[in-house]
């Protein structure tokens, strides 16, 4: 029996529809959220406004029929689709009587259940303050204006608005802390993100949404390409089944060695406290020499996921670098694959050995572009440097003269300015 299922809480998700496009989207990737958080969606309720009541997010005939709706279900936990401000949430909830989530406090409850690193937990307990300080004042309102009872308790309003305010800094000294901690953890990343760079290996990120087969793509090369003791990454079909980034090296069969790292995924209006707070994991994707946006070719909503990843990458800071377009899970379409459309869109299945094998095509074609193809005549006392050029470059021809070793060899153009004195000039 599946136990995930057995204890998942019985939820009810709402939306306000403004004649967004991808509102029907936006409210089918809620309730896979909801799921996401060991939660079952059992009801939905919609209204359709210009914009949200400034006191209740939904119209006040709405909230009523939503109170309704949960006393019938027994539903203790209600998701809106939308981040609410804290009165809000916190008038939705006395109205209603039921806890109020909101978009952004349901995807912070994901990330803190699957933060693994020291730098991802902090990240999301950063993020997890930030979204509380403005709460704060709200709270303590309503619990002032409960002991008050009106206007003569001027002495009681006074220390609850001294424990707000040390709330308050409290929360921002932790604040503080965490993004020293942070900080810290950073420079160590960056000393080793530095010395790859240094080593002039290429590089590539996987990016996109959340449940792409990011994942998948990584561990089906790593299985094929990685040294003996590179590890596979967690994957699962759900979404941030990832948070942390991975980096794996890579040597394919002709020697050519490059760095993939898999990324944090992506989802529609991702807290911005969130975005902030990861720019230090998507590090590898702003240094990255190629961009491999994964794209799950099976879902209908695909073109909004794409545009949801553009438009999350521009936020961070990450443009100007090429991208190469991976429509993925085509074995759950009717489209052909493997298929390689242009220069940068390629459609595949991660579970199949054809795909991987054009997949890696594209890979070579961007990343190794600037290779030279040249001939070196190596004098047999410099058995080093052979020796070198036979573990780090494409070998297409050996040659036994009797003045050394001829060499035809595809090589990076460091190895080749660095042997350059062998070159057989024509």
């Amino acid at each position: 029996m599946d136990t995930n299922i057995q204890s998942a809480e019985p939820v009810i998700i709402i939306g306000l529809n403004m004649d967004q496009e991808d509102y029907e989207y936006s409210m089918e990737e809620l309730a896979a959220l909801a799921e996401a958080n060991q939660m079952e969606v059992i009801d939905r309720l919609d209204q359709a406004l210009d914009r949200p009541n400034p006191a209740t997010y939904f119209g006040s005939g709405k909230v009523e029929e939503l109170r309704h709706l949960a006393e019938a279900e027994e539903v203790a936990t209600v998701i809106a689709n939308d981040e609410l401000t804290p009165s809000q949430l916190q008038n939705l909830a006395d109205q209603t009587g039921v806890r109020i989530l909101d978009r952004t406090a349901l995807i912070l409850e994901i990330f803190a259940k699957r933060a693994q690193s020291r730098e991802a937990k902090i990240q999301v307990e950063i993020a997890q303050l930030q979204y509380q300080l403005p709460r704060l004042q709200t709270a303590a309102n309503q619990r002032l204006d409960q002991q008050t009872g009106g206007g003569s308790g001027f002495t009681n309003r006074g220390a609850g608005e001294t424990k707000l305010e040390m709330n308050r800094r409290t929360i921002n000294h932790k604040i503080s802390h965490l993004r020293a901690e942070l900080k810290e953890i950073a420079k160590s990343e960056d000393v080793k993100r530095a010395k790859r760079e240094k080593s002039d290996t290429p590089t590539a990120a996987l990016v996109g949404y959340t449940n792409a087969g990011k994942s998948t793509i990584m561990n089906q090369l790593v299985s094929r390409f990685g040294v003996s003791e590179e590890k596979q990454v967690f994957e699962k079909n759900m979404l941030f089944a990832t948070l942390d980034t991975s980096v794996r090296q890579l040597t394919l069969p002709d020697q050519k060695r490059f760095l993939l790292s898999d990324t944090v995924g992506f989802v529609s209006k991702l807290p911005t406290h969130l975005i902030e707070a990861f720019k230090s994991t998507l590090a590898e994707a702003a240094s990255a020499d190629l961009l491999i946006q994964v794209i799950d070719y099976s879902d209908p909503n695909y073109e909004a996921m794409m545009r949801t990843t553009e438009k999350t990458l521009k936020q961070i800071g990450i443009e100007n670098i090429p991208m190469l377009y991976v429509f993925n899970k085509a074995d759950q379409t009717e489209f052909e694959y493997p298929v390689m459309e242009g220069d940068n869109r390629i459609i595949i299945s991660a579970k199949d050995d054809e795909s991987i094998q054009l997949l890696v095509q594209a890979l070579r074609r961007h990343l190794f572009k600037d290779y030279v193809l040249t001939e070196l005549l190596i004098p047999f006392a410099d058995g080093r440097t052979v020796s070198y050029v036979n573990e780090n470059c494409n070998i297409l021809e050996t040659e036994y003269l009797n003045n050394g070793t001829r060499l035809k060899v595809e090589m990076s153009p460091q190895d080749f300015a660095r042997f350059e004195r062998y070159v057989i000039k024509n």
